[in-house]
């Protein structure tokens, strides 16, 4: 089948002047290889691993000492060994400009507005890292930020960095339980906290939150309140407390003493999303997380210096760390705290985000899936009430962009654009797909997969399955890559770790997405593996369904499952419709017919019910396995892990699902 025309298509001039096209040149130069186009150079990069993770290291100027070696043991997964001689710091890295040019902007919704210029944050940060060296904090030792997407947030990860100490973050929306469950697991010495913060233009107060949690810490030898709502909040409250303010005070900005460490040692501790029990903690490198971003940031986003990059994120999401290394590149960081909805210009809800790309002239804006979609269902049209006009790259994670999400940012936001739908995940700290400066962007695909990623998508039995088959599978990675967790906390023999990723195929990187690898090598996703559908034995990927429904304007968003029925699967459809609006037998009969007409019948669902809510993780994601289980009656582990446990509640015990 011929393929659609590109929604863009980059012209020379921008081919020309990508990083991606210097670094093809480079390795040309260097190695001698033929590479013409980026499927030669993926290929080589695969097949030649310590060639091409070298010319990383160097085209993107490292700072520290690489050592002779570049792979050990590179034939097991897990345990191969990457740069195993190198020595570098993963804060020196990011800390490596100390001009007068901005490294952050600080909005906090349409109320707080702040800045700091590369020196200004040298100097907090050697600040902080002292006060921290001063309470006792050493290498591996564990440092928690229970903090917004804040200045102060980035400046104790750093200054812990800085001293070879593992950094952890949650956002302050997270419950007493739901932060026990993470930084209870870490041991941390240092907790960072702050005292409220805004979110839709009300105060959320968080003082009470920070005194239990603290007292529940065990080994924790400080408490660091840090100002946002109150200048003074009372921190002598809380166990072991000290306001930020007075925690740095006794410190003069100096030079940084960087730990310089071995490539693997521990930089950051992620969670999972914990949905279905204790969130596993993810142990992620120095040199892991450094390399993996300088390549995906310089290389598949085409981030330069003095470029100004913004995700919607919060500091409990990988999104976070992902951003904050654009300073490695010599970006400037644009931070927001609080709801993308708060009121922009004009009252526009939505628009605030887009009101900081003009006033900030951001070049890389960062978003979920679901922040796309729910602009486009209020008809929000930035390209007509906003320049943009220094903004290249669009970047959408977290679920499937949907294809019809793709023509709204081109038709509403900004044509000359190139939009990556990007996917990985916390437990690779980055992205096994990702956009492509030198590519055309097609509608519902995301781009490419990444350099140096040997992903493939296997069927059931372990056999790739080719590209442009049209056939779906597991999407695997057959060959390890520096961003590779080291392991998990508290997992010494690494059976957890182990079972996690790598029983599925031996030796193979198994994700859990469900996807399809297309003719020109992108990749289509279409769920999450586990909530794979199943009926008659057919397996159905649930955003095959949610691309159909969502084209209503009725329905707001969906959530699909499969219930065991009658010795086989049936298809369960939750919608949530606009503010008014009752779920009858006409909707349900265009929901079914949009389906049919646009999939197939076993794509139809058997039941079609209304909720007044969908169920979400912290990071917004739908959870489609806590669903299924409450439907068939079964506990849902963990409900600290969502964002809106109660509306759980609108699927239990349905009189239209019973038997």
């Amino acid at each position: 089948m011929e393929r659609e025309t590109p929604l863009w298509r980059p012209g020379d001039e921008r081919i020309a002047a990508a990083r991606m096209s210097s670094f093809m040149a480079a390795v040309r130069r260097r190695w001698q290889v033929e590479c013409a186009d980026y499927g030669s150079l993926w290929r080589w990069s695969v097949s030649q691993p310590e060639a091409f993770w070298t010319s990383v290291w160097d085209e993107c100027a490292v700072l520290g000492e690489a050592g002779s070696r570049v792979l050990e043991d590179g034939e097991r997964m897990p345990g191969a060994r990457w740069f195993p001689q190198a020595r570098l710091n993963y804060a020196e890295n990011l800390l490596r400009r100390r001009d007068a040019g901005d490294a952050l902007v600080f909005w906090g919704e349409n109320r707080l507005r702040r800045r700091l210029s590369h020196a200004e944050l040298y100097a907090q940060v050697s600040r902080c890292a002292q006060a921290l060296r001063a309470a006792g904090v050493g290498k591996g030792d564990r440092i928690a930020g229970y903090l917004p997407n804040m200045p102060e947030a980035l400046i104790a990860m750093l200054a812990a960095a800085s001293l070879g100490a593992i950094w952890s973050s949650a956002s302050p929306d997270f419950g007493v339980q739901g932060v026990l469950d993470r930084f209870g697991q870490i041991e941390a010495k240092v907790l960072f906290c702050v005292d409220g913060y805004w979110y839709n233009g009300k105060p959320v107060d968080c003082m009470a939150r920070n005194l239990e949690v603290a007292a529940q810490m065990p080994g924790l030898v400080q408490t660091v309140v840090v100002s946002y709502l109150d200048d003074a909040p009372r921190a002598d409250l809380i166990r072991n407390g000290v306001r930020y303010a007075d925690f740095v005070a006794p410190f003069v900005p100096g030079e940084i003493a960087f730990h310089r460490l071995p490539f693997d040692h521990p930089l950051f501790i992620m969670f999972s999303s914990g949905t279905t029990g204790v969130p596993k903690c993810i142990v992620h490198s120095h040199g892991g997380a450094l390399l993996q971003h300088l390549k995906e940031h310089q290389l598949h986003g085409d981030v330069r210096s003095d470029d100004r990059i913004f995700y919607f994120t919060t500091c409990g999401w990988m999104m976070w760390n992902w951003l904050v290394s654009g300073l490695a590149s010599g970006a400037t960081l644009l931070l927001y705290d609080g709801s993308p909805f708060v009121a922009g210009s004009a009252g526009a809800a939505g628009a605030i985000l887009f009101d900081y790309a003009d006033a900030e002239r951001m070049t890389h804006f960062g978003t979920s899936a679901r922040f796309i979609d729910a602009i486009a269902k209020t008809g929000l049209q930035p390209r007509a009430t906003h320049s943009l006009r220094e903004l290249r790259a669009m970047f959408s994670t977290g679920s499937p962009l949907a294809p019809e999400s793709f023509d709204y940012v081109y038709r509403e936001i900004k044509q000359d654009l190139l939009l990556a739908s990007i996917s990985g995940g916390t437990d690779i700290l980055s992205c096994f797909a990702l956009g492509n400066p030198v590519l055309p962007v097609y509608r519902g695909e995301l781009q490419c997969r990444g350099l140096g990623m040997a992903v493939s998508v296997f069927d059931d039995d372990g056999r790739a399955l080719p590209a442009g088959s049209g056939q779906r599978g597991e999407l695997v990675c057959t060959a390890p890559f520096p961003a590779m967790p080291i392991g998990f906390w508290n997992d010494p023999d690494g059976a957890r770790y182990h079972a996690a990723y790598f029983d599925r195929f031996p030796n193979v990187w198994c994700h859990g997405d469900f996807v399809e690898l297309t003719a020109g090598d992108g990749l289509i996703i279409y769920g999450r593996s586990d909530a794979v559908l199943n009926p008659g034995g057919v397996r159905i990927g649930t955003a095959e369904i949610y691309r159909q429904v969502e084209k209503l304007p009725e329905i707001v968003e969906s959530l699909v499952i499969g219930q065991d029925w009658r010795s086989d699967v049936r298809i369960v459809l939750f919608v949530k419709l606009r503010d008014g609006l009752i779920l009858d037998e006409e909707l349900v009969g265009r929901v079914k017919q949009q389906i049919r007409e646009n999939t197939t019948a076993r794509h139809v669902p058997a039941r079609v019910l209304q909720v007044a809510d969908i169920p979400r993780t912290k990071s917004g994601k739908i959870v489609e396995l806590a669903v299924r289980n409450i439907v068939h009656g079964r506990p849902v582990k963990n409900l600290e892990a969502l964002a809106n446990p109660e509306a759980l509640e609108h699927f239990r015990d349905r009189p239209e699902l019973q038997p």
